[in-house]
């Protein structure tokens, strides 16, 4: 498979990424088997699917304890990416930056990943009663202490914001401007797909200017662009398309023409070819810093996702996807 780099730390990964979160958190509880997702990360590993992506928040703790059970066997194999700063309640998620706590925090996950070391170390949110400077400051210290390979930051912005343009990501890039003064960023994580390019407009570009890696996060549109979901089919409570605004009845159906381009350009390419690999390879055709991470719990999604890495889109085919119409949500 491919290699692509994790901008400054040159870390090299596989040209897709596996997201872990689905295997614990945020999606249909009911559906999440433990030993399936086991057998689906070492299909991963196996196929060259090295970056695994994860957080301490995500069960919490428990996907991260998951992902320890494979590193056990297969550390060499992997590149490991976990984040830290939210704490998660029973009815609330708040963000935590204080150095003691990001210390104490990378501690624990180096217990559950089994490990001696974190690849990517992420800052998942900025706590806003602490200076980024001093969050980003004790990750550094991590890097020193020969914890942390590189850092990385996840982008703020709510999909409320869209409206908004180019400016949705413009307090990331200020924080971004902030942190690299203490040390160098390694990779930013932000949603980017064929329905949310919003990345494009100027985070990315910050991103190749300085030679910084793009982890794409939902660049299947929480399923949406896999074309496997029905309108109207409905979401168990614990699943946060529950409450996503593009998952409403109404919007999944004025959404289909998104599905039924990706269809037409994957229907090009041979009939094995699926509209999530076409969407995936699109967010790899954006840049060759950039890897989607998309999120699967079972092997068939991941050799499905793995594949994407083998399949070139044409101009034409680029051109076609950039003409889809933009995505509608409850808001618009």
């Amino acid at each position: 498979m491919e290699r692509r780099t994790i901008g400054a730390a040159a870390l090299a990964v596989g040209a897709v990424g596996l997201g872990c979160m689905p295997m614990s958190w945020a999606y249909s509880t009911s559906r999440q088997r433990g030993e399936e997702s086991l057998r689906a990360v070492h299909r991963a590993l196996d196929m060259g699917v090295t970056l695994l992506d994860t957080a301490d928040m995500y069960g919490p703790f428990t996907n991260e304890l998951l992902v320890g059970r494979v590193l056990k066997e297969r550390r060499s194999d992997a590149f490991v990416s976990t984040k830290v700063g939210l704490l998660v309640g029973e009815q609330h998620i708040v963000a935590n930056g204080r150095p003691g706590y990001v210390r104490r925090a990378c501690d624990a996950s180096l217990r559950r990943l089994q490990t001696d070391v974190i690849d990517l170390y992420q800052l998942h949110r900025a706590d806003p009663e602490v200076p980024v400077e001093e969050t980003w400051g004790a990750m550094a210290e991590l890097v020193r202490a020969g914890k942390v390979r590189a850092l990385g930051l996840c982008a703020v912005g709510a999909r409320g914001g869209r409206r908004s343009g180019a400016r949705l990501y413009d307090g990331t890039i200020r924080q971004l401007e902030r942190v690299q003064q203490v040390f160098p960023v390694g990779a930013v994580q932000a949603e980017l797909s064929v329905w949310s390019p919003e990345a494009l407009r100027s985070l990315l570009p910050w991103c190749a200017a300085r030679g910084v890696g793009f982890l794409a996060a939902m660049p299947l549109g929480n399923g949406f662009l896999t074309g496997t979901l029905t309108p109207g089919q409905g979401f168990e409570p614990d699943d946060l398309r529950a409450r996503h605004p593009r998952f409403t009845a109404e919007m999944m159906a004025a959404n289909q023409p998104i599905v039924a381009g990706l269809r037409r350009v994957a229907a090009r390419h041979g009939e094995d070819v699926t509209p999530g690999q076409v969407a995936l390879a699109w967010v790899l055709a954006q840049g060759s810093h950039v890897v989607p991470v998309p999120g699967a719990k079972r092997e068939r999604w991941v050799v499905e996702n793995a594949g994407a890495a083998d399949l070139r889109l044409t101009h034409e085919d680029l051109a076609e996807l950039g003409r889809l119409p933009a995505a509608r949500g409850s808001w618009d």
